[in-house]
């Protein structure tokens, strides 16, 4: 189902019965799609338990459990003010000291925003 299917449906038919043929149309009823808010977003990352060695490769994946599209992602860090990044992954190719500390992922749909569980990475 498409936010793009919400109209106005009816049924035809046709009943045959000894011989006779009579046509049926329903009355016209409104469908309305509604679109499910994004909820369940949840974080993982490589390497495993989120500590990386200083200069080494780290990424942060986003997971959305519900939520019907288009969601555009973004990428926060603890005491950052700007987004790290968009989409649903964040890549890391060298990690630095203030790579460390605790991040999250935002997903909209437009209309509502939902928060991942902040994730500590810790670079070593």
């Amino acid at each position: 189902l498409q936010l793009s299917h919400s109209g106005r449906y009816r049924c035809r038919g046709k009943v045959k019965s000894w011989g006779s043929e009579k046509l049926w149309v329903s009355p016209l009823v409104t469908v309305t799609v509604h679109g499910v808010p994004p909820s369940g977003v949840s974080l993982s990352v490589q390497p495993p338990g989120g500590q990386v060695a200083l200069g080494g490769r780290l990424v942060l994946s986003c997971a959305v459990a519900e939520g019907t599209g288009p969601l555009s992602f973004s990428w926060h860090r603890e005491g950052s003010g700007a987004a790290l990044g968009t989409g649903p992954r964040l890549e890391l190719q060298h990690a630095g000291d203030n790579d460390s500390g605790h991040y999250r992922c935002r997903v909209s749909d437009g209309d509502s925003v939902a928060e991942s569980d902040p994730l500590n990475v810790t670079v070593l």
